[in-house]
């Protein structure tokens, strides 16, 4: 239901404010929009996710996949994104490349929004980039 102000003696109603998890999804469409205008056809059937969390292996020979994105500045490898080629499920049926961005992480490296919507579309853009074969200054020039 939505949230009621009173303006005056009027009740207007206003829409309900956005959840955390909502705003970062907007970031990430924000991000995959802008690149799917110049990478159209190499992102047609891309799929683009948003998890709160990643699982990480846990123990002292515990290695994260070579398809993961981490941030080691932490004392610790912290995944932040993850790209999961195109390949076929258990049935032999054809998957989609995905591109899986981690809400929490994310957010907490972020020192405000407009820092974490920059590193939203850094790990946006390393990911295509990574499932392109390109550099990532080749996906988006504007990214350092």
């Amino acid at each position: 239901m939505p949230a009621v102000v009173l303006l005056g003696d009027r009740e207007l109603r206003v829409p309900a404010a956005q959840t955390r998890g909502e705003r970062f999804d907007e970031l990430v469409l924000d991000a995959v929009e802008d690149l799917e205008l110049r990478w159209a056809s190499e992102l047609s059937g891309v799929e683009f996710a948003v998890e709160d969390v990643p699982v990480v292996p846990t123990g002292t020979d515990a290695l994260l996949d070579d398809d993961v994105v981490v941030d080691e500045t932490s004392g610790g490898a912290v995944p932040l994104g993850r790209l999961l080629p195109a390949g076929t499920d258990d049935q032999g049926r054809a998957t989609a490349a995905r591109v899986v961005v981690y809400r929490r992480p994310l957010e907490a490296r972020a020192a405000d929004r407009l820092d974490l919507a920059e590193l939203v579309r850094e790990v946006v853009v390393d990911q295509v980039a990574r499932l392109l074969q390109v550099d990532p200054e080749d996906v988006d020039p504007t990214v350092e």
